[in-house]
Order: structure tokens, then sequence, then C-alpha cells
């Protein structure tokens, strides 16, 4: 058990009969009143969102979490099939659970939250930043650079983001996972 003011950005706790993570919460003390926490909670198993208002002192069930590296394989009807990086140990992930799966290509390392009482995969993360190689993109207009004009280009996974002009087909980019922007060339 955990207190309401214990609560952070990735805690996970048990609550009407699920599990949830905290992905935002906020701290406030109104003018009247107890000090209360705002948090933005996310199911683990069907992505769904909730805000949620605890009082400071609220006693709420947690669960205990184990975060390990796994390599990605291949997709297969059963879901997408990982690889535990020390027991060699391979298993499934449903495709929802994956945050920044548009951007994953075999072999990538990836991060897998499970919960350690049952063994349950709660989640699994992309690194934050990864590099990518440009399949398609429409070639840049010269002299078009004088604003901050983008272009549509698609990834070798297949997934579309905006890029500069002057980047070009056959380039590799670095991509924000979290909401598919580019961050910069790759020099090779």
């Amino acid at each position: 058990m955990i207190n309401s003011q214990e609560i952070k950005k990735g805690t996970c706790i048990r609550m009407d009969g699920g599990i949830w993570v905290c992905i935002d919460f906020q701290h406030r003390k109104p003018g009247k009143g107890n000090t209360v926490m705002n948090t933005k909670l996310k199911n683990v198993s069907d992505g769904r969102v909730l805000e949620r208002t605890f009082q400071v002192g609220f006693k709420l069930d947690d669960v205990r979490v184990e975060r390990r590296p796994y390599q990605y394989l291949y997709e297969d009807p059963s879901g997408l099939i990982f690889m535990n990086q020390e027991t060699f140990e391979q298993i499934p992930v449903a495709r929802h659970q994956i945050t920044g799966v548009e951007f994953m290509k075999e072999g990538d390392i990836v991060e897998i939250v499970t919960d350690t009482s049952d063994g349950t995969i709660l989640s699994a993360e992309m690194p934050v930043k990864t590099n990518l190689k440009i399949t398609h993109s429409e070639p840049g207009i010269k002299g078009n650079t004088a604003t901050n004009a983008t272009k549509p280009a698609t990834l070798e996974t297949g997934a579309e983001v905006r890029v500069p002009l002057f980047i070009n087909e056959g380039e590799t980019i670095q991509v924000d996972t979290r909401d598919g922007s580019y961050l910069g060339r790759v020099n090779e």
C-alpha cells in the first residue's frame, strides 16, 4: 500500500479491478480544505485514460513492477515476439501495449514492464530516440528554405513523419518515438 502523495509518473496502482499507470500528476493545495493529488491514469490492458483526484493520505494498492530489456524479433498472429536479453526466453506482446510501435524495426531493444506478482506484461517502451532510414521522400525545391517548411517522408518501418525540405531519400534521421517528431540528421 502507498499513500496518494507518493504517486509520480510511472507508478502502477491496482484500482477498479485493473492495473493503472500514472502518466501525469499534480500536487494541489486549494485555498480551503485539504491538499489533493490530481492524477492522469492509463489502463494498461485497454489504454483507456482517466483523471482521478485523491485526498492526501488516501491509501492505494501499488503494483511492484520489473523492467527488463528485450529484443524485437518478428511478428506473428500471437503478437510481436520479443527475446529476453538475459535468459533468451521469447514472449509475445500485443501491439497496443507498445509505445512507439510504428517506429520499431527488427533487432531494436525495448524495455518491457512486468508485474512481479504474476509476470503479467503491463507495457513495453521504445527508447525515446531511434535512427531510421528514409525510404521515400519528395525532393525539396531549391530556394524554398527561408521558412520552417516541412514535407512528409516515409521511413523504413512504414511510418510517416514530417522532415525539413533539405532531407532526401536514403538519408538516416533521428526520430522521437513519443510523438514522431524529427530530431536531426544522422551521419554514418
